[in-house]
């Protein structure tokens, strides 16, 4: 997998799984705060698209994996 492909799946990961401690209908519900978690990964999803500049990739290139396309 290239990096970008990892950042997306991280990205995605996250958010279901802040949804699901986030929600109050979720059977896995904890708190509302982790709401703030899938906020925080959307707005750097959306800076990441404008700038190109994403620090998970940065971390996982140093870990060895390939530059994306």
């Amino acid at each position: 997998m290239n990096s970008w492909q990892i950042v997306r799946l991280f990205a995605g990961l996250v958010v279901l799984m802040s949804l699901a401690l986030g929600v109050p209908g979720s059977p896995l519900f904890i708190s509302q705060w982790w709401l703030a978690l899938t906020a925080f990964v959307g707005a750097n999803l959306l800076q990441s698209a404008f700038s190109c500049w994403c620090p998970l990739e940065i971390v996982l290139r140093k870990f060895g994996a390939k530059a994306g396309c």
